[in-house]
């Protein structure tokens, strides 16, 4: 199970050059990478993530919930 708290430390790391790693944490790869190397959208992404990472991590662990119910394999 993910967590917010987790979820905004890693947001944090964007001020240490880090950005987009809070994605990655939550599943969210391809768009992590992106920020990653973009600097979150010139920093204009990372900030409406700001906002968006209680909605991210929900959809992660209500993701996870699903799998297991389902018998699918986890996801990392």
């Amino acid at each position: 199970m993910r967590s917010t708290f987790v979820s905004y430390i890693c947001w944090l790391l964007c001020f240490v050059g880090l950005c987009g790693i809070h994605r990655i944490y939550n599943g969210r790869v391809l768009t992590g990478l992106l920020w990653l190397f973009t600097g979150g959208l010139l920093l204009v992404g990372q900030l409406i993530d700001l906002f968006l990472i209680p909605g991210m991590v929900e959809r992660g662990n209500t993701r996870a919930r699903l799998d297991r119910l389902e018998g699918s394999p986890a996801r990392v």
